[in-house]
């Protein structure tokens, strides 16, 4: 029979972060009203806004979504929102961050203002950044920095129960392996087998997290196809029990798919068209776990 200390070392082994999900996802935008009207269309709501920059807080059942058009301009940031950062949900946020930090994670340095709380962090995949956090329960980050809006429900219900899923990142050519040694080794990922895949999209490395409840997807560019854009966190995909009968929520609200004779709405996934330059998001066929 195995103690509980004995049980206690195995769970500090396989998730030695203690992660427990995604907290957000956050975009950078120069048009966030636009955007804003992409989020509500399949299912987020504005819920909050920061007590002094121009930052807007989106939520659908569990997921929140920060929208951040602070400082951000057309001429700097192109038109076309940018996944900036990636939050997860961790036992203890210092102790997290100095843990990846020891392991060769790169320090985001702290630009915080008076009264504004400090959320440690890691540079990711190109200009994006990867947060800690540990207070979500009965206290969160939200009820320090961010104010209510008024009239609004902040628990939302989530359409056709819709979920964290996980992120794509698009990688440099030959640089999966470096990535993936960058999730296992820090975070505690646990690499796929190439024949465990999800959705209609079934390429590149498939990273599970440790908690279980989110993936990360690597694709790397074609052969003989230069990307321009470099490496970054290219989209987010929510899980859906029922992917055809999301897909026909989102539709009613006015949600466009891609259709074609290669890639098309299935029950294992389907894709939204993009808009706003590129902006998307990937459906996949998922039953919500807690982690």
């Amino acid at each position: 029979m195995t103690s509980p200390l004995d049980r206690e070392a195995i769970v500090e082994a396989s998730n030695p972060l203690g992660i427990e999900g995604i907290e957000f996802v956050e975009y950078t935008t120069p048009r966030p009203q636009a955007l804003g009207q992409v989020l509500e269309s399949i299912g987020f709501r504005p819920v909050a806004r920061h007590r002094s920059r121009e930052v807007q807080l989106y939520r659908q059942g569990g997921m929140n979504i920060v929208v951040n058009a602070h400082g951000v301009s057309p001429t700097t940031d192109g038109e076309t929102p940018q996944i900036a950062a990636l939050a997860l949900r961790v036992r203890d946020a210092g102790a997290a961050w100095q843990r990846v930090v020891e392991l060769g994670g790169w320090p985001v340095p702290v630009k915080v203002q008076p009264m504004e709380l400090h959320i440690p962090g890691v540079h990711g995949a190109g200009a994006s950044r990867i947060y800690f956090i540990d207070r979500w329960r009965e206290f969160s980050i939200y009820d320090v920095d961010f104010v209510p809006i008024p009239t609004v429900e902040p628990k939302v219900p989530a359409v056709a129960n819709l979920h964290w899923f996980g992120v794509v990142q698009y990688v440099g050519a030959d640089r999966s392996a470096d990535w993936c040694e960058f999730y296992t080794s820090l975070f505690g990922f646990a690499e796929l087998a190439s024949d465990e895949r999800f959705g209609i999209l079934p390429k590149g490395s498939v990273l599970a997290s440790p908690c279980g409840t989110f993936y990360l997807q690597l694709i790397e560019p074609e052969a003989l196809i230069v990307d321009d854009t470099g490496e970054r966190l290219q989209r987010v995909a929510f899980g859906a029990p029922d992917v055809p009968a999301a897909v026909k929520a989102l539709r009613a609200r006015g949600v466009d798919f891609v259709e074609t004779s290669t890639l098309h709405t299935e029950v294992r996934g389907a894709l939204t068209r993009p808009q706003l330059g590129g902006v998307m998001f990937e459906l996949v066929h998922h039953e919500l776990k807690k982690a």
